[in-house]
């Protein structure tokens, strides 16, 4: 017997029979497998327009974005070729100033209009180039922390494991290394808390240029990690790209964690934190160290007098008002929204009028950069940490 074909017009005809011989809409629903909006909606097109409501409509949509009249395209064309170098916001108000009676189009869409025409020269952005920061020494226990990402390696379950290291400076003490799945913020957020909650926290810490670290693409090369140290009070120090070197403590310590724990690697994570945890032991309380006159780290070390307590509200009292920027990376004020960043999304920062509707962004003792109100464009400053605000005088 052959397949018995059928299609949505059928099926649709069908459906409106069954309520026409007096089928509740419920019941017709469930024989044709639709659900009641679409059912009310086939209905309700039936009344209204009768057997044509059964045939497919058009999917095309009712306007296009973009997309102006041919004889309009070609007068936006014109004038651009008469001025090349202006943009699509002047050729706009050049054509509201030569045919005032029309309607004229919004700039994004002269902008799309001369793009496709290839009008439109773009100028390529410059990504932010990574510079490092000065390098401090250290006497004491907890003065500096180094932290980073030793390669990655495959475990013998074909997962990939990132561990994240973090040691004294001056002491060599180890204070952490975990078996990571990735180098996401969210895990490196916690290892640092247990860090902290153990030893206290340093006065700075010494990292490279990567991410969770630092941000290629945040403002001043921050990232949400680094926001959060500076919360906290501890200074942020980069080596500068390809100079390992200026954290080579940190790397010549990750040699010998490769050697003792990472050839062979473990069967999972949970094995490759047990052999992580035996070698923190050991590196810390048994292997002596020539640079520590042939002791221990532990011997040496000692927690910080600076415990960690979260992070507390910042205040402004040099500024005009206080402004928690969005999940978004916005400051909202006066029903303005100006683009920021999203690495301070959560945090609050101050802001001040220098002048008018102008206004200055500063983030605990640090100044930021400028916007303004028409414009509604943050300008940074040009040193990522700049002049610090300083308190009035008695």
């Amino acid at each position: 017997m052959p397949w018995k074909e059928t299609c949505v017009m059928d099926e649709r005809t069908k459906f409106v029979a069954l309520l026409l011989d007096g089928e509740s809409m419920t019941r017709a629903c469930q024989q044709l497998g639709v659900s009641r909006k679409t059912g009310y909606k086939i209905w309700n097109r039936y009344q209204n327009t009768g057997a044509y409501a059964l045939v497919d409509r058009s999917r095309k949509p009712h306007r296009f974005a973009n997309q102006l009249p041919e004889q309009l395209e070609r007068t936006l064309l014109k004038l651009k070729r008469q001025k090349p170098y202006w943009g699509a916001p002047k050729i706009r108000e050049l054509l509201i100033r030569k045919f005032p009676n029309l309607r004229p189009p919004a700039i994004s869409t002269v902008h799309a209009v001369l793009d496709r025409n290839g009008l439109v020269n773009c100028r390529k952005r410059r990504r932010p180039k990574a510079q490092g920061t000065a390098l401090s020494t250290s006497k004491n226990p907890n003065d500096l922390w180094c932290a980073d990402f030793k390669g990655e390696f495959m475990l013998a379950d074909r997962r990939y494991c990132y561990p994240l290291t973090i040691s004294d400076h001056a002491t060599r003490y180890l204070l952490a290394v975990e078996a990571l799945e990735s180098v996401m913020e969210q895990t490196a957020f916690a290892v640092f808390e247990r860090a902290f909650l153990e030893h206290g926290l340093p006065l700075a810490i010494r990292t490279d240029n990567g991410v969770p670290f630092a941000s290629p693409n945040g403002l001043f090369g921050l990232s949400r990690l680094a926001v959060w140290w500076l919360r906290l009070g501890i200074q942020i120090e980069r080596i500068k790209p390809g100079h390992p070197e200026q954290n080579g403590r940190h790397e010549r310590m990750h040699l010998t964690l490769k050697k003792a724990t990472a050839l062979p690697a473990a069967s999972n994570f949970l094995q490759q934190q047990g052999k992580f945890d035996a070698f923190q032991t050991e590196y810390n309380k048994e292997r002596p160290h020539e640079a520590l006159g042939m002791k221990c780290p532990a011997e040496v070390y000692s927690t910080s007098s600076r415990p960690y307590r979260g992070i507390g509200r910042i205040d402004y009292p040099m500024h005009d008002h206080a402004i928690t920027v969005t999940n978004c990376g916005r400051i909202c004020m006066k029903g303005k929204k100006i683009n920021f960043s999203v690495v301070f999304a959560g945090q609050e920062v101050g802001i001040r009028e220098v002048s008018e509707k102008v206004w200055l962004v500063s983030f605990m003792d640090y100044d930021l950069g400028y916007f303004d109100e028409d414009s509604k464009r943050f300008e940074p400053l040009a040193n990522p940490f700049g002049p610090k605000v300083l308190p009035i005088s008695p």
